[in-house]
């Protein structure tokens, strides 16, 4: 596997790593993540078509890039892939709606399964999509058999639209699936938000999509603002702090969900994925400290199938995190990166939701408020 990265910042192009022996006419796959307004406006597709004229190239927008051991806001970061054993198919899928996205992971997995498939990269629309439906749909597909990661498009922290593209320049309401095929290629995964949890475990009594209406007895704002206490006259901004776990059954593991908005006339909150009735749900509260360390766990448990260091790392870390660490936020990159070491190339991006895989399960989850890391190798 070679590797080369070029930053678009400041109006100009510029290459920043690059592997030796790199030869651009060779890579199979490019990974571009920019601030949204910036893909407006550079309009980019063309520029890394002509540089590698042979490659699959996948651009979505982000609520901050991520290069090396530090983190990026209103930049372009391709990341440009030239593997020696691995080949690479992609499928694009349009939806109009969240409706659709259950259909749509049907369709990425049946474009992409072979049995020598060895992971599913996914690169999705943040604002239109159903992340938690989409990931549920490829696992049913897959059969839990192939490992997926890969983030929801982001947009700063501005909400308003998110941008995906595969071999043109992105727009919305696309998703995209990466196939990567081969018998040697080791794939590790690592996930973990590092809140503290709080409070008993409560089951969520009534709920439409990403609507939580009530907790147990009581209406979901209501209690809420109980557990927060003195923070409850600091919602909205104050919901980043305190996140909720949710575990659809008891035997399953606890999954991070973000609260996006709240309802004072119907008390209820709206999640950054499915919040189904009859979860059970618990109150977590933010210790950054614990955030940065979580970072370098994630990385750790990536490192499982590698004797050494991984040629390649894909952070996707969650928008709320970053708002929530601020000046810290590149504590849990460099976190990350002490775990690495120097040799292995390091790209990502922040997101609206993380796909991944925990606890060494290959059946993949739609996580927020987490640090989520592939790594890659051929050696």
């Amino acid at each position: 596997m070679k590797i080369q990265q070029r930053a678009f910042e400041n109006g100009h192009w510029s290459v920043i790593s690059e592997t030796e022996n790199f030869n651009p006419l060779n890579v199979q796959l490019v990974l571009a993540f920019g601030e949204r307004k910036c893909l407006e406006a550079t309009q980019p597709y063309q520029f890394i078509k002509d540089l590698y004229p042979s490659a699959e190239i996948v651009i979505n927008s982000t609520s901050g890039e991520i290069y090396n051991d530090s983190v990026y806001s209103g930049t372009i970061i391709a990341t440009a892939i030239e593997f020696d054993k691995t080949t690479v198919r992609t499928v694009k899928v349009e939806i109009e709606n969240y409706l659709q996205s259950a259909i749509s992971g049907e369709k990425i997995a049946d474009a992409l399964m072979s049995d020598d498939l060895a992971t599913i990269l996914v690169i999705s629309d943040g604002g239109q999509v159903n992340g938690s439906a989409l990931i549920a749909a490829l696992n049913e597909k897959t059969e839990n058999k192939i490992p997926i990661s890969g983030g929801l498009a982001g947009d700063e922290a501005r909400f308003e639209k998110t941008l995906v593209g595969l071999n043109e320049n992105p727009k919305q309401g696309v998703i995209v699936g990466i196939g990567l095929y081969a018998k040697d290629l080791k794939v590790g995964h690592g996930t973990l938000g590092g809140w503290d949890g709080f409070g008993p475990e409560r089951e969520v009594t009534a709920s439409e999509y990403n609507v939580l209406y009530q907790i147990g007895d009581k209406a979901a704002l209501d209690i809420y603002k109980e557990y927060l206490g003195k923070y409850a006259d600091e919602l909205p901004g104050a919901a980043l702090l305190f996140p909720l776990s949710m575990r659809i059954t008891e035997d399953d593991e606890p999954v991070v969900r973000t609260i996006l908005s709240i309802d004072e006339v119907n008390k209820s909150m709206t999640f950054a994925g499915d919040m189904p009735k009859g979860a059970l749900v618990r109150f977590m509260k933010a210790n950054l400290d614990r955030l940065i360390d979580a970072s370098g766990t994630a990385a750790q448990s990536s490192l499982e199938p590698f004797g050494g260091s991984p040629e390649l790392a894909l952070l996707v870390s969650c928008v709320g995190r970053k708002l929530v660490l601020g000046q810290r936020t590149e504590e849990e990159v460099e976190a990350a990166r002490e775990i690495f070491g120097d040799n292995t190339i390091m790209t990502g991006f922040y997101s609206y939701g993380e796909i991944s895989s925990q606890n060494g399960n290959v059946r993949c989850e739609l996580h927020n408020q987490t640090m989520t890391i592939t790594t890659l190798s051929e050696k």
